[in-house]
């Protein structure tokens, strides 16, 4: 969706305050996945059990094995619907534009267990898009079918089926953007970057683990009809394409040593695409791999180190020209490239900080970035956060709250520091005009 959006701002320079939103849409992606409520009363366990902070997004070990497990583990007691819900109000100041305060999420999550086996998360998105006008739309989608305590050998091993909507929301590890809620804003990201195929494709995967610490992930997507994409409340202007060939491979080694976790991984993406669906296909394959580290100690002091590098292959099936110099055409093979680096240290699982570096670069081509030929964009987040509940020792540990403040830096967009979209005198936006601050108050239940 933000890809889009940058695309029509090019389109039209001079109406800027488009581009100024799209900090503000990056703000709340980059806190999508959270605690869910249901699962504490499931299990019995606080949020803080399966999130370095009591309010997530990060999991720890105990959430991880929660998430391969089908979202089916339980204390025993039945009785406990799988609903939640979601209020957040939000404060955004961008660098340049209009200041708004509203109500932007409103969010109904079906998540828990069905039977021992199945289990699932759905989350429906309630959000504000201005003048008090509510969209519904189905966010994230993961339904499991699990087989638990199996023995290959003298091993134990997990094997399940996910069904999902968004490449990579799966991963246990939760590295990859698409879990993450986090990846760098782009003019022309990667395909398992944020918002480039989520939530717009459906898929299926099996995953198995084997002696806690071998993961191993096959599975394969398709795009949505364009009609339907319409029906889960997804304009049109953002179809993905149509996909063919498409294949999702995923590997990880885990290590969990009680008060420390690492975990080493591997991701490809390859497909085939026609964009527009009638147009030629573009072949592209995404290969990636994720590194990270966490201590967590006793749990008073939690830091999280994670590093994810993404790179894309493009053969193009045409090679237009330009517009403005017939005489030039578009190549015929890319890259483009992906990397996120971030730390987030918790306090208490209460307080936490979290520092961000995300960076799209790709290869020139003069005709399809315009207006300086190459797509690079910088940008750094900035987060602090306080959740005061969500912990065996707090007020209640079955619902929660975060307040939290964010600053979203950019220091090159679209391959230049001024005068981003290459507007005429007058009407120039540099890349710090994106910049944009934000509060918001978040409450789950």
């Amino acid at each position: 969706m933000l890809s889009f959006l940058n695309r029509r701002a090019r389109r039209r320079p001079g109406n800027t305050h488009r581009c100024y939103g799209l900090a503000a849409l990056l703000l709340l992606a980059s806190t999508a996945a959270q605690a869910v409520p249901s699962y504490a009363r499931q299990t019995g366990a606080a949020c803080a059990d399966c999130h370095a902070g009591a309010y997530g997004p990060a999991l720890t070990p105990y959430g991880m094995r929660f998430k391969l497990n089908g979202y089916t583990d339980t204390d025993g007691n039945g009785g406990k619907l799988p609903l939640a819900a979601q209020l957040i109000a939000t404060r955004s100041i961008p660098a340049r534009g209009e200041s708004t305060t509203r109500l932007t999420e409103a969010d109904l999550y079906l998540a828990g267990r069905l039977t021992d086996q199945i289990g699932g998360y759905v989350k429906v998105e309630n959000s504000n898009i201005g003048n008090n006008t509510f969209r519904t739309r189905l966010n994230n989608v993961d339904l499991r079918f699990v087989a638990k305590d199996l023995k290959l050998g003298d091993k134990e091993a997990t094997l399940g089926v996910s069904v999902n909507n968004n490449p990579g929301f799966q991963d246990p590890i939760a590295a990859l953007p698409g879990a993450a809620g986090i990846g760098p804003p782009s003019v022309s990201g990667s395909l398992l970057n944020l918002s480039a195929l989520a939530h717009r494709v459906i898929g299926a995967s099996v995953y198995g683990l084997y002696d806690a610490t071998w993961y191993g992930e096959v599975g394969s997507y398709t795009s949505l009809p364009t009609s339907q994409q319409d029906h889960l409340g997804y304009a049109v202007s953002g179809d993905p394409g149509k996909l063919s060939d498409t294949g999702y491979v995923r590997f990880a080694y885990m290590k969990d040593l009680k008060r420390q976790f690492f975990s080493a991984g591997v991701v490809a993406l390859s497909t085939r695409r026609q964009l527009p669906r009638n147009g030629p296909r573009d072949d592209i394959t995404d290969l990636g791999y994720d590194l990270t580290y966490q201590f967590l100690g006793n749990r008073e002091h939690i830091v999280q180190l994670s590093y994810t590098n993404i790179l894309e292959k493009r053969r193009y099936g045409s090679t237009p020209a330009s517009p403005s110099n017939p005489g030039l055409a578009a190549r015929a093979r890319g890259v483009v490239r992906d990397q996120t680096t971030s730390l987030t240290y918790t306090f208490r699982q209460s307080y936490g900080i979290t520092l961000a570096h995300l960076v799209n670069s790709g290869s020139r081509d003069a005709v399809r970035y315009t207006p300086y030929g190459v797509p690079d964009t910088t940008s750094n987040l900035i987060g602090v956060f306080w959740a005061p509940f969500g912990k065996d020792d707090s007020y209640t540990s079955l619902a929660n709250l975060k307040i939290a403040a964010t600053w979203f830096r950019f220091a090159r967009f679209n391959g230049s520091r001024t005068n981003v979209f290459g507007a005429a005198p007058g009407s120039t936006t540099d890349a710090r005009d994106l910049d944009a601050f934000s509060l918001s108050l978040s409450v789950a239940f």
